[in-house]
């Protein structure tokens, strides 16, 4: 974790008091964030889903690498500061090592997710509603997200029209 502080030491520094909202989830800031010390906790849909007060962690990573909105927001639960990152593709472009770190963060989470996902399955063996599950994962891991299109109007039904 050193290594990536120390990378980023000529980086702005920015500090959050306790509980303080460092990144929103639906915000577009085109930033990461690497803790220095502190602690914060991730919340998806306003349900906490992770924390971390490891010095080097990465927030704000999925947004720059997706090219969307934040996917989540992350709050502080204690005073934290964070080496702020500008230009972030261009960064991570230029700095193997920190994409590299990167890389290592993001493999972690996503093997935090399938533990879950396999413990959750052998939790509702047998049950009619896994078929459910196994369709949600089989399309969380092996299709890229699609376009939604609205529908026309004229295609939709009004519910209060009886036929």
């Amino acid at each position: 974790m050193s290594t990536i502080l120390t990378t980023l030491q000529n980086h702005p520094v920015k500090q959050f008091g306790a509980d303080e909202t460092v990144l929103e989830q639906g915000a577009h800031t085109d930033l990461l964030y690497v803790l220095i010390e502190g602690a914060v906790e991730v919340l998806k849909d306003q349900v906490k889903v992770a924390s971390s007060s490891e010095p080097g962690a990465v927030f704000g990573d999925l947004s720059v690498l997706l090219r969307c909105p934040h996917t989540a927001s992350v709050r502080t639960v204690r005073p934290s500061s964070f080496h702020i990152v500008p230009d972030p593709w261009k960064y991570l472009e230029e700095n193997p090592s920190v994409c590299l770190h990167l890389c290592v963060l993001i493999a972690q989470r996503l093997d935090a997710v399938n533990k879950y996902l396999v413990n959750v399955k052998h939790q509702f063996a047998g049950h009619d509603h896994m078929g459910m599950v196994d369709g949600a994962l089989d399309a969380l891991m092996h299709r890229h997200p699609r376009p939604r299109v609205a529908p026309r109007a004229s295609t939709i039904r009004d519910p209060e029209i009886l036929d």
